[in-house]
């Protein structure tokens, strides 16, 4: 196709799209806004795009350069607006719905190969013997190759209607040579409500880990069953903890759980006509007085912040952990044409006491996400219905706050350099049970193997020490000290080699720890690991004792207590 048509062929596609656009924006903004505006640059955008296409000195993709432009613009206004291809939309789903048709299990890729990281209990993949650990190495026809490993979309291989087969050949260490394991997908529901039980014989405990189509039931029925099932039940847990967040009405349902009808919820407020709306407790609740200890992180975002800002701000329940994401935003989802959507930020929502946790600064976020510093001045003062001060801007502070764990570098580097997850995944593949996830423990026995099996992988790593030093000798090379000293910086190298060589056994508790949950998980699933935390975890440990001290609960709910 010579470019003469091509450029013509161009400009057909780009008026009709240009027409369109501002028709759209005509019917939707009456006189005087910035009309001229937008049809200005929606004309200069789409000459720019038509002579790209066609003098650029290389072949351009149409989709490829229009998704670039897109995603800019979209990433100026905040981090949740987003468009979605109608490629995407299965995933998107999944997101609102927790719903997929698969074998069941978490694919990762590392080192060039990939694995299967988490079979998930009694789906296809478990049903068919896969476990964690194992190595694919060809689904169907497709063989993952060092080439195509980057590049291959193992989860839409996997993926699929329910009810038809997949083989897939894997390599698992300890059988010599690979096998076929045919996996029969299946509808695959990823529940919100993982766990619910008894930490002990007087607190109950819920884990919440999504905000999809169905969890207020789930939040629901774990509730109604603690209740009903324990009758010295005197306080539950309600974990946030690494929870994105979800559905809005989701949110609104499980906070009416503890609510009294009428209450209000949440507030959403936008600039387009009827997106102020105030949501109040609709339905009769569970429980009104049952004392609760919600447990947030920094990863606890959206719906997550709702609820715990609902039980904060009406003084129903003590929050225990860490600040939260801080994401006060509301999005909803518009369709465009060739069944692509867009998800737009529409509104932000406000907590009953009048706040909006929305992080002041897109961009003032620390390496792991949470927020950053906010000076007191930019934050404003807000009140619970007993009258403690809460504040805007930065997420939920919670009312008893825990300090995350500061691990050690060689745990770190363990956990980085999957040192204890394949240690696990050998110690399942070499022992067919384990007591169960309350009482196992790491025995002297199963700490000197690990030790060996770090021997084996030939485990090193830098310490945080040795990267400073070897800065100063670097800064000393080029002052020409080095030569002076070079033999007394020798025998700090030698004395941090030593060192470094006693790290395992010297911060082997907090090692022991992640290698307990990770064996537990082989054997007990998620599960298992929830119900091994118990005993290990400072967020749930400060939780329980809260709740077993009616006293000191209460008098935080007064604010009559303050915690620093």
């Amino acid at each position: 196709m010579s470019n003469f048509i091509r450029k013509k062929k161009w400009m057909f596609l780009v008026v009709p799209l240009l027409a369109i656009a501002s028709v759209g924006f005509i019917s939707r903004n009456p006189a005087g806004d910035d009309y001229f505006e937008i049809s200005k640059n929606l004309d200069i955008f789409g000459k720019l795009y038509r002579e790209v296409h066609g003098f650029y000195v290389d072949d351009v993709d149409p989709t490829d350069f229009m998704r670039t432009g897109i995603d800019a613009m979209l990433e100026s206004l905040d981090p949740y607006t987003n468009y979605i291809s109608a490629a995407e939309i299965e995933d998107y789903r999944f997101m609102s719905t927790g719903q997929y048709g698969g074998i069941g299990a978490v694919i990762g890729k590392r080192d060039g190969k990939v694995i299967i990281t988490e079979p998930y209990q009694d789906y296809p993949a478990d049903k068919a013997g896969l476990r964690a650990g194992d190595r694919i190495l060809q689904i169907d026809d497709e063989k993952i190759t060092d080439e195509n490993v980057n590049t291959l979309d193992v989860r839409d291989l996997l993926r699929g209607q329910p009810k038809t087969n997949v083989k897939i050949l894997v390599e698992r260490e300890g059988i010599d040579k690979p096998f076929s394991v045919d996996v029969s997908r299946d509808d695959i529901k990823i529940d919100n409500v993982p766990y619910s039980g008894m930490i002990d014989d007087e607190v109950g405990y819920i884990s919440l880990t999504g905000f999809t189509n169905g969890a207020s039931k789930e939040v629901k029925s774990a509730l109604e069953k603690l209740k009903n099932e324990n009758a010295n039940l005197k306080g539950v847990v309600l974990d946030l903890r690494d929870n994105p967040g979800g559905l809005l009405f989701e949110a609104i349902d499980i906070s009416n759980l503890f609510v009294n009808k009428g209450e209000k919820i949440v507030e959403t407020r936008g600039k387009i006509e009827g997106s102020l709306k105030t949501y109040t407790a609709r339905n009769n609740p569970v429980d009104t007085d049952i004392p609760v200890a919600v447990v947030i992180n920094r990863r606890s975002a959206s719906a997550s912040e709702i609820v715990t800002g609902v039980m904060q701000d009406l003084d129903r329940g003590v929050v225990v952990g860490q600040r939260s994401f801080g994401k006060g935003l509301v999005q909803t989802t518009r369709p465009l044409s060739y069944n692509a959507q867009l998800k737009i930020t529409t509104a932000k929502y406000y907590t009953p006491s009048g706040r909006c946790i929305q992080a002041i600064d897109y961009s003032n976020r620390n390496e792991d996400g949470s927020v950053g510093k906010i000076p007191d001045s930019l934050q404003k003062a807000f009140t619970t219905v007993n009258g403690r001060p809460v504040y805007d801007g930065g997420g939920i502070m919670p009312d008893l706050e825990v300090n995350p764990d500061d691990y050690h570098t060689v745990t770190q580097e363990l956990v980085r350099q999957s040192i204890i997850f394949d240690f696990a995944t050998r110690f399942r593949n070499t022992h067919e049970s384990i007591p169960d996830a309350r009482t196992f423990e790491i025995t002297d026995e199963i700490f000197e193997e690990f030790k060996a099996y770090c021997k084996e992988r030939e485990f090193t790593y830098e310490t945080k020490t040795e990267k400073q030093f070897s800065k100063l000798k670097e800064l000393m090379e080029e002052e020409a000290y080095y030569e002076d000293l070079k033999g007394e910086l020798d025998n700090i190298d030698g004395k941090i080699d030593h060192a470094k060589g006693e790290d395992v056994e010297e911060f082997r508790d907090e090692i022991a720890n992640f290698l307990k949950m990770q064996i537990i998980g082989r054997f007990y699933f998620k599960r298992g690991e929830i119900e091994a935390s118990f005993d290990l975890d400072p967020d749930l440990l400060e939780a329980v004792a809260v709740i077993k001290d009616q006293e000191k609960y209460k008098s935080i709910l007064k604010g009559e207590t303050s915690e620093e």
